[in-house]
């Protein structure tokens, strides 16, 4: 089996200032395209100890993914720490010294003398271009790897893992097979729960299940072999096994919404009190739902002290079809204030006005409890246009109360 390893290099990732997601695309690449990762490390902003993991992987790994520490401060040290593993010098390349003043000479800049040590690479060692960036990459061969060192920029490395590394890995590891991913996202259930009610599918050797976490959204994953006839029925059965609390395939669940407003024809108002425009904000990310989206309208989350003994069902459901009204929107969603741990959540439509209140089964943070409250008013909205029951079953939530009125 092919050993793969990646090294992710820098203070800020190993002290989790920033996140690493350079890291997570390309395991999910990576093992896509038949080359699943078996080693990931970080190391930080230290030249023996990054030299050491790279002459550690290139003893244990067949292919290692270096990534990072290739710009022109001195706490970039990952060209300095692959000569040390390899035993050899460093030498300038002048091929990418002047593509490097015509970067900045498109730029109307003058190159300062700092980035010619981006042109300092390790005797030997293959350039790897980089058309966006000033960090180029490099390839060499140490023990039993084939070593790539890669920018940390995103969009450098991602570009370039994809139209350098993974083509050359393709042409020379011929024997590797491709994985297709079958995904669907689902709302309501736990992680353990889902795996607890997909136990009973028998999968077929090459199959693989996979888990992705991601508050409010647990996505599931079916890998299989490329183009295998079979995949999508287990994917279906899968799906049918965890009923409407599947709420996308293939996609988000804005980006499914967001389609079928655009095929139905339907515009969107929202009112948001206690989600705080998260829904409103969410939504302009994806082109088909912002194009429906005719207003939204985020509103004072102020607790009076008089709503305790008010109707949430009620004082949302009139904001809905106030909402609608004022808009002329075909549909409006909103969200009500919190009270004692409790939101309302209304949806006012052509068929008629549903609401319900809720409250968590745990404590939320505000940040993942105001989109949770904007993932049930997007669920609603999804449930109706699918033609399912409006309210939904959810095993982290309670709903307290409810109403339907019909037009």
């Amino acid at each position: 089996m092919l050993q793969v390893a990646m090294i992710s290099t820098g203070e800020e990732v190993l002290h989790g200032d920033i996140v690493d997601t350079n890291a997570a695309w390309l395991s999910r690449l990576f093992f896509e395209r038949g080359f699943a990762l078996s080693r990931r490390t970080t190391v930080g902003d230290q030249l023996e100890g990054l030299a050491a993991e790279i002459e550690h992987c290139s003893l244990t790994s067949d292919v290692v993914i270096v990534n990072g520490g290739l710009g022109p401060t001195s706490d970039d040290l990952t060209a300095q720490a692959a000569a040390i593993a390899a035993d050899v010098g460093l030498e300038q390349s002048d091929y990418w010294v002047e593509q490097m003043r015509e970067k900045y000479q498109k730029l109307n800049l003058v190159m300062p003398q700092s980035n010619l040590k981006q042109a300092m690479l390790p005797e030997g060692a293959e350039l790897l271009e980089n058309p966006i960036g000033t960090a180029c990459g490099f390839a060499m061969k140490l023990n039993r790897a084939w070593i790539f060192f890669t920018p940390g920029v995103p969009s450098e490395f991602k570009k370039m893992a994809q139209e350098q590394i993974l083509t050359r890995l393709k042409a020379t590891y011929t024997e590797t097979e491709k994985l297709d991913c079958h995904r669907f996202y689902t709302f309501g259930l736990s992680e353990s729960g889902i795996g607890d009610t997909l136990a009973s599918v028998s999968l077929p050797k090459g199959y693989e299940l996979g888990y992705r976490s991601s508050l409010p959204f647990i996505e599931v994953k079916l890998f299989a072999p490329a183009a295998d006839t079979y995949a999508l029925a287990f994917q279906q059965q899968m799906i049918d096994l965890l009923g409407e609390n599947v709420v996308s395939i293939g996609q988000t669940l804005p980006e499914h919404v967001g389609a079928q407003l655009v095929a139905k024809q339907l515009t969107l108002a929202l009112a948001e009190q206690y989600s705080g425009g998260w829904l409103t904000n969410w939504l302009q990310d994806y082109p088909n739902a912002k194009a429906q989206l005719r207003q939204g309208w985020m509103l004072g989350t102020v607790e009076a002290a008089e709503l305790a003994a008010s109707d949430q069902l009620a004082s949302a459901l009139a904001m809905a079809t106030a909402s609608r009204e004022n808009t002329t929107s075909d549909i409006a969603l909103v969200s009500g204030p919190i009270y004692d741990g409790k939101v309302a959540v209304a949806m006012a439509t052509p068929d008629g006005d549903w609401a319900q209140v809720i409250s968590t089964k745990r404590q939320y943070g505000s940040r993942d409890m105001r989109s949770l409250i904007a993932t049930v008013m997007l669920d609603m909205l999804r449930r109706w246009l699918d033609a399912q029951p409006v309210m939904g079953q959810f095993s982290s939530l309670n709903r307290e109360s409810e109403i339907f009125l019909t037009s």
